[in-house]
This record gives structure tokens, sequence and C-alpha cells, in this order.
């Protein structure tokens, strides 16, 4: 399989082929992936490509490369670790709590309505809400909003998945976040569903940039600090 030349380097096309076979889980977790000649001549790419992609791979926290070893996948998400900054779900997973996500409701909004959107999106949007619940009760409601260009799962039990998994699938690569905080008070609707009063409670915003450094999701989330604070863990 040899590598022909497209927009943007050679090995930026190699870690998405390496991405994508991780993924997919033709490299599986905990397993080495081939040597860096062995890709060499796999793609009829120099070394030093090779090497550059394994480079980003191991950035973004898909691989870690030994001395002596070799190659190690460390995560197969379609969603990296863009920095060393811990996600919040695999912290509190970590911790030995349960947390599980349930769909509550998909709908389609108009960018009028919602000014924010209007400065990165083009096409009115969906927006799909989901409730997750630490140790079964619930403790973050979140609200989703991405182009209808994206083809979303029919089924409810389909759209409690990953929706970075979702528009992965679809070709969308993203290449890094924004995260906004603040307090905010919540409807009656979100209230209830989170099972509070309507009271100040944290907000966080994010904003999910693809390769060319476009919005393609934008998501709001309320969370029950109460239950538990939003921690960040990072390793230095």
């Amino acid at each position: 399989m040899k590598l022909t030349l497209k927009k943007g380097p050679l090995y930026i096309q190699l870690e998405e082929v390496l991405k994508d076979r991780i993924i997919s889980g033709v490299y599986p977790i905990n397993t080495l992936i081939p040597s860096e000649q062995e890709l060499k001549e796999e793609f009829g790419v120099s070394i030093i490509t090779v090497r550059k992609a394994v480079e980003q791979l191991a950035l973004q926290g898909y691989v870690e490369k030994r001395s002596g070893v070799g190659t190690t996948v460390l995560e197969n998400n379609a969603i990296s670790k863009l920095s060393k900054g811990q996600r919040f779900s695999e912290y509190l997973l970590e911790e030995g709590h349960q947390l599980s996500k349930e769909f509550v409701n998909l709908s389609t909004v108009s960018l009028e309505d919602y000014p924010i959107l209007k400065e990165h999106f083009t096409t009115e949007c969906y927006c799909i809400e989901r409730l997750y619940r630490l140790n079964g009760e619930p403790y973050i409601f979140f609200k989703h909003y991405v182009p209808v260009t994206v083809t979303l799962p029919e089924s409810p039990e389909k759209l409690q998945q990953s929706l970075y998994e979702i528009m992965y699938q679809q070709g969308i690569r993203f290449h890094r976040f924004k995260d906004e905080f603040a307090i905010g008070v919540p409807n009656e609707r979100i209230a209830s569903l989170l099972g509070v009063k309507q009271t100040a409670l944290l907000q966080r915003f994010r904003y999910s940039f693809d390769l060319h450094d476009h919005v393609r999701e934008y998501s709001e989330a309320y969370y029950n600090t109460d239950m538990h604070r939003y921690v960040v863990n990072f390793d230095m």
C-alpha cells in the first residue's frame, strides 16, 4: 500500500491510516504495531515519515514507544488524549464509580434561535440530549449540537454511544477542543431530569474542532457537583 501525495504531509496521511487500524482493532490494545522498517516497506515512505507519524500518535495518547521493545497500542478511542490531561469520565471510572449515559431526546433546531451556533455552523443543527448517571443517580445533562450533514443512528440505543465515534466513522477528524466553564441555572425541565432544584450549577461549554479548525460539534452541560466535583488531572 503506497501512500499518494494528497493535501498535507505524508506523515499525516500515514498517521491517519495507522489510527484507523488502531481504532478498528487491526492493532489491538497492549499489542505492538509493526516496526518502523516494516511500515517503511509497506507504505513506501521514509523512516523519517514513519517516525513523525508514530510521534503524532504518541502525542495523542494512542501509542507508547519504548527503546528495545517497540511501539505499543495504549488507546483505541476515536477521540484521543490530545494533551496530558485525563478525561473526567476516565477519572470517575478509575476511582471505582459507575458512569452510564442514556438518550433523552433528538430534535432539529434553527440557527436563528441559537446565535452562538450561527458563528460556527452554516445549516440547521441536530440537538442530541443525553443524561449521564453516576452510580445510578442523575449527574450530568448534556446538549450536543452537530450539523444535519452528520448521519445519526436511528435507534435511541445507538445514540447513547460516543458521538465522536459516530462522526469519526463518517470521516470527521478532531484535533483540538476548547472548554469554557461558568455557573448557570438550568431550566425547570433540566433541573427535573437532574433531580435538583432550579439553583446554580456548574456549566461546561465545549467546542470540538476538526483538522481544518472548524467547529463540528458544540455541547453544553450541567453538572450536579454536590454529588461529585469536576476533576482535571494532569501528568507532568
